[in-house]
């Protein structure tokens, strides 16, 4: 089990410039992590980030798309996996962040915890590659190789529960400057 925080700051040494949806819990460390026009927070509801980040995939196949979604997160959309499958976008990231509950909402555990594989779930859908790391050497030695291979891939980043590194403070993830930013950043890359 990992420091989710760890591993996002060894990530955001290998993704500088490349478009990022981080939820939740993961966004906040995120955004302190690595600040920048290119993140797009305003996913606003629980479960879409892989879909909007498949949009983006979709819209911008020049462009890499990272998504850092939640475990209970993709819970509430796990159709998503199937969809993302069979479009197959070869510029589509998929972090998930697994530490068994719903850290956003009090910690409580996701169903079927003990048993779940969401690689197992991606491949099965039709992900192009899959990978699980527990280890936080393992991830940093690896992860730069990951992010070359043909998407959509996902990633299940076995987590120690924790904390956010800042407040939750969910304006700051849905500010309308944020969104602003966004749109000119993308726009002009």
């Amino acid at each position: 089990m990992m420091p989710r925080e760890q591993c996002l700051r060894i990530l955001a040494r290998h993704i500088p410039e490349e478009i990022v949806v981080p939820v939740y819990t993961a966004a906040f460390d995120w955004i302190v992590i690595r600040p920048h026009a290119l993140n797009y927070t305003s996913v606003g509801a629980m479960g879409l980030a892989s879909s909007h980040a498949l949009g983006l995939a979709l819209g911008r196949p020049d462009r890499k798309v990272i998504v850092l979604d939640g475990d209970g997160s993709l819970l509430m959309n796990l159709g998503s996996l199937v969809t993302i499958g069979a479009e197959a976008p070869r510029n589509l990231f998929h972090f998930v962040c697994e530490n068994g509950t719903y850290e956003a909402n009090g910690g409580h555990p996701i169903p079927g915890r003990e048993r779940l594989s969401f690689a197992g779930l991606a491949k099965s859908a039709g992900y192009a590659g899959v990978h699980e790391f527990s280890d936080l050497a393992d991830f940093e030695r690896r992860i730069a190789g990951v992010l070359q291979e043909r998407g959509p891939v996902l990633v299940e980043l076995k987590l120690i529960p924790g904390v956010p590194s800042t407040k939750l403070d969910y304006g700051l993830l849905y500010r309308a400057s944020g969104r602003s930013e966004f749109k000119s950043a993308l726009a002009q890359t």
